[in-house]
């Protein structure tokens, strides 16, 4: 008994150290583990102003997160942005942080950081027992360039006459890249686009005043920085103030029910009401859901000049709305809405040929609500114009088209209670009036010899 008492006592030893043994290889295989930290920052370069925020997330799945620093290197000196110790946790409760994001402030100036080249550093580190309890340890650099300093702009272009619904052009240059820089008139920004002349800091764009803009708009030019520092500038600048027509509308049973049907799919077709809440439907809701769908295709331009001399017109045609009409819109004898006409109305015979009226590049071609059929040509540095109501369409997207080659017929498509043509001239996504293109006059003053002035000045320096 004694003997069989031993080697049971034996065996239960063997049993616990074996567990004893094995749960320690396993303690050490976990404690030990090496794998290092995780570390995910602002990817590009970073460009750093007088306040930077930016942001890193730090992880580490195994062990935890123990440690946190960053600072920044510059001219030898090592300045401490974030310095962050995690908790441990206890033995019976797994309560380390495994995942953080972390913000961090930088302000140069009031840490006495000068301008220049620097280096951003990240250290972390986890609580795995590798390494005499170091632990695991993940280090990344990223090189940045403090700039706490504006940029300066150059306005090169001197006169700056523009009537109220007209165009202007602004020609100036930016001492350093700006990723954001253009022209601001009131609430509209006229971004400003590089490649016309060989300065790569020469940026040119068209401006516009839309119909409610006169006197005492304010006109700047503004660019931002890689580093986000700003600046505008003021230009000297004239505006002319008009009054635009009114015009009377009757809308008639007939009309309503022979144009109503085919917006039927176009948001007029809801719940309640008869033709006539339908047409009004369509010239409130459909008119701004059809302008923002042109909008939404002027987004960007091409830095080119495609057009050459003063935009032409439909031939033979006779004008029957001028741009920025104050239209009041009458129902058997009583006022129904108000709306202002964008653009300009030309008939000649039904289903007439429509020429581009300058060469451009074809940004759209299809159906836009009220206005039907509808072509889009890019002439460069945001000048856009428009062709609706067209009855078929003759191009397709990024055609280049010359001055007077056929994009369409004209036609009703569209809120158009006859044949004729809506031709429309966009800055960006302003309408203006297309009276000034027409003008040969006007391009030269407004904007060739206001290029011609700036190639001269570019090549004296």
């Amino acid at each position: 008994m004694i003997i069989k008492g031993i080697k049971l006592r034996g065996w239960l030893l063997a049993l616990v150290g074996s567990a004893v043994l094995i749960a320690l290889i396993w303690t050490l295989a976990v404690k030990m583990e090496g794998e290092k930290p995780a570390v995910l920052m602002e990817s590009g370069p970073l460009a750093i102003g007088d306040s930077h925020r930016f942001s890193i997330t730090v992880s580490d799945a195994k062990s935890g997160l123990k440690k946190v620093w960053v600072g920044l290197l510059k001219d030898g000196k090592e300045s401490v942005l974030i310095e962050k110790e995690f908790s441990p946790g206890s033995l019976f409760k797994r309560s380390r942080v495994h995942k953080e994001s972390i913000d961090i402030q930088i302000e140069p100036k009031k840490m006495g950081i000068a301008d220049g080249e620097a280096l951003l550093r990240v250290a972390v580190w986890d609580f795995s027992w590798k390494s005499w309890f170091r632990g695991n340890t993940v280090y990344l650099e990223k090189e940045v360039l403090i700039d706490t300093r504006p940029p300066v702009i150059d306005v090169l272009t001197r006169r700056h006459n523009i009537a109220q619904g007209g165009s202007g052009l602004v020609v100036y240059r930016v001492s350093e890249p700006c990723p954001v820089n253009g022209v601001s008139v009131g609430n509209n920004f006229f971004p400003g686009k590089a490649g016309y002349f060989k300065d790569k800091n020469v940026y040119m764009t068209f401006i516009a005043l839309d119909h409610t803009q006169g006197k005492g708009t304010e006109m700047f030019v503004q660019a931002k920085d890689f580093a986000g520092n700003s600046v505008r500038k003021g230009f000297p600048h004239y505006i002319r103030n008009r009054q635009f027509r009114t015009d009377s509308i009757s809308v008639s049973d007939k009309f309503l029910a022979w144009k109503m049907p085919e917006f039927e799919d176009g948001g007029a077709n809801q719940a309640g009401g008869g033709q006539l809440d339908k047409f009004l439907r369509v010239n409130r809701e459909l008119r701004e859901e059809s302008y923002k769908k042109i909008a939404g295709q002027l987004k960007e331009t091409d830095p080119l000049l495609r057009w050459e001399g003063a935009f032409g017109r439909l031939p033979a045609s006779a004008r029957k709305s001028a741009f920025a009409d104050h239209r009041i819109y009458n129902y058997k004898g009583r006022v129904i809405d108000r709306q202002v006409h964008q653009g300009i109305d030309l008939a000649s015979l039904a289903q007439s040929p429509v020429p581009a009226s300058n060469k451009g590049r074809v940004v759209f071609q299809g159906e836009v609500g009220i206005y039907g059929k509808t072509v889009l040509l890019d002439h460069g540095f945001g000048l856009f114009s428009m062709y609706s109501h067209l009855s078929s369409i003759k191009v397709q997207i990024d055609q280049v088209i010359g001055k007077g080659e056929i994009i369409g017929r004209t036609g009703m498509t569209g809120l158009a209670g006859g044949d004729h043509l809506h031709f429309g001239v966009l800055i960006h996504q302003v309408f203006v009036d297309p009276v000034e293109w027409w003008d040969s006059a006007w391009i030269a003053n407004n904007v060739l010899n206001k290029i011609e002035y700036v190639k001269s000045r570019l090549a004296e320096e």
